[in-house]
């Protein structure tokens, strides 16, 4: 069975199925980089994530968006997200 997709105002998104929760958090980074492998896992964040797949409204670029519940989890992982 095909996945919902979310839509907000600047996001198409399409969720991960490893989420353990479909909430979209406030704090987001927007990765573009399709393919990137990311493991949220190893990073040890605090707060809840989520994953999703995304095309950015605003330009239609492909990417992944990876929202967190904690803003101090959206910093760590802009320090230590590197793309393969």
């Amino acid at each position: 069975m095909a996945t919902q997709t979310i839509e907000t105002d600047l996001y198409k998104l399409y969720p991960s199925p490893r989420n353990a929760v479909r909430d979209v958090f406030e704090h987001q980074v927007f990765v573009p980089h399709p393919y990137a492998i990311i493991d949220l896992d190893v990073m040890e964040l605090a707060g809840k994530t989520t994953l999703f797949g995304a095309c950015r409204l605003s330009d239609m670029k492909m990417g992944q968006v990876v929202t967190f519940e904690l803003a101090a989890d959206q910093a760590k992982f802009e320090r230590l997200f590197t793309p393969d």
